[in-house]
């Protein structure tokens, strides 16, 4: 069966929303989607079509467990490269969030399980090496920022 990538999104949408409440409402997969509630209604119907939630208008939201599977496995796509993005590439958090909220819904089985298999090598094997990229990338980051400001000051001090 095939999944779009915006189906991806509300079942793991979905999921966060029943972990965190314990409840899954059209209003709040809305609102964490940034879409109206008859876009809900309808991708919902649409979901439901594929055997992936149980949805009748009015009545509770359950992901099946065919769902439930897929928005596990998105959401663990989501978190590994969250985490590779910001642990192993030094990544700011919120660019290293809105990135994996992107290549998760992209990125093959096998290319995100290389990835952890990666992860976990270089921060065993190599973690100095880690550290200094880094530390180097926000020394390189921060010295693009300086010559700027110094500029500015020479302009205002001439």
């Amino acid at each position: 069966m095939e999944i779009s990538k915006r189906e991806e999104e509300y079942l793991e949408a979905m999921y966060l929303l029943y972990k965190k409440k314990g409840v899954i409402r059209v209003r709040d997969i809305a609102r964490k989607l940034r879409v109206r509630p008859p876009s809900v209604v309808d991708a919902l119907k649409k979901l439901s079509e594929k055997g992936l939630v149980e949805y009748e208008k009015y009545d509770r939201i359950l992901l099946t467990e065919k769902g439930r599977k897929i928005a596990e496995k998105t959401y663990s796509k989501h978190l590994l490269l969250t985490e590779f993005f910001t642990n192993i590439l030094g990544i700011p958090p919120e660019i290293a969030e809105e990135d994996a909220c992107q290549f998760e819904h992209y990125v093959h089985e096998i290319t995100a399980e290389r990835i952890k298999e990666f992860a976990k090598y270089i921060q065993e094997q190599c973690p100095y090496v880690i550290k200094q990229f880094i530390k180097e990338k926000m020394k390189n980051e921060k010295s693009k920022d300086t010559p700027e400001v110094e500029e500015v000051k020479d302009k205002h001090t001439s």
